[in-house]
């Protein structure tokens, strides 16, 4: 049995992962695929490829590009969903800002730099004309440290995949003044470079696996079901959910690499521009 670990965090995207690693379909090839949930998000994984902690990472594509141009020893071996992502532009319910235009050189909330809710922050800047180098950071860890940091003022607003945070949004925690999509597929599988070279066979059998769930997802019974439940969601939003989001079976192009680096490097989220080889395997 090959122990291969896996992280991702803890959202219905990667609710397919549980189902295989449930139904033992990676045991039975072998495979021992341990996951974690990592709450914190794209910079905490990226940090833990970095270190050897973990073998796989289910992780925004953005802040995983950023950090192989930046000496992190992974690649890409395929986008996971194809789809936006969607991100919600938070504040707190009692916040004095009301449209996108109050927030403008107001303080950010991130769960760290290099993560989605950092970088993303850039890009809606870019969307709005404001000037990217004015942005201030408090860096808040988790989904929870936001809700922290907007309720007691040390931190203006906060942004998040939309879905995720409707129950705040919900329950009057959060107020959503805006939304932002990311111009590019939003989830890639990012794998380090000592793991493909050993163990290339395992990772081909684990894309296999997870690939032909991912295409049948959409189809098993009851799925928006299983999801509201299991993330406290609403039914409806989960159903909105589903019909927008698409996985992915395939490696990313290679215009579609270029389109994001060149996004990235007028954004100034990154100095430099790396050659496919780099980046994809």
């Amino acid at each position: 049995m090959k122990t291969i670990k896996i992280v991702g965090v803890p959202e219905h995207f990667n609710l397919p992962w549980h189902l295989c690693i449930e139904d033992g379909e990676f045991e039975a090839v072998g495979i021992d695929l341990q996951w974690t949930d990592i709450p914190e998000g794209t910079g905490k994984m990226c940090q833990m490829l970095r270190n050897g902690e973990t073998d796989i990472a289910v992780i925004l594509t953005e802040g995983i590009i950023k950090d192989i141009t930046e000496g992190n020893q992974s690649k890409i071996v395929q986008v996971f969903i194809q789809s936006p992502l969607i991100w919600g532009i938070h504040v707190a319910a009692k916040s004095k800002f009301k449209t996108l235009s109050d927030i403008e050189n107001s303080r950010v909330a991130i769960s760290r730099m290099g993560s989605g809710s950092h970088l993303m922050s850039i890009v809606n800047a870019e969307h709005q004309n404001w000037n990217t180098e004015k942005l201030s950071y408090e860096i808040v860890n988790t989904i929870d440290g936001a809700v922290e940091a907007l309720t007691n003022d040390k931190a203006d607003y906060f942004m998040w995949e939309r879905f995720m945070t409707q129950p705040l949004v919900d329950k009057g925690i959060f107020r959503r003044i805006g939304e932002c999509p990311t111009p590019w597929p939003c989830f890639v599988i990012a794998v380090r470079n000592e793991v493909l070279e050993q163990h290339p066979k395992v990772v081909e059998q684990i894309l296999d696996i997870i690939n032909i769930t991912t295409e049948e997802f959409k189809m098993i019974p009851s799925i928006d079901r299983t999801l509201a439940s299991k993330f406290n969601q609403k039914l409806d939003a989960i159903q909105e959910w589903l019909k927008l989001t698409q996985w992915s079976q395939k490696q990313m192009n290679e215009l579609t690499l270029d389109k994001i680096l060149e996004r990235l490097l007028k954004l100034q989220i990154i100095d430099k521009k790396l050659p496919k080889e780099a980046i994809l395997k």
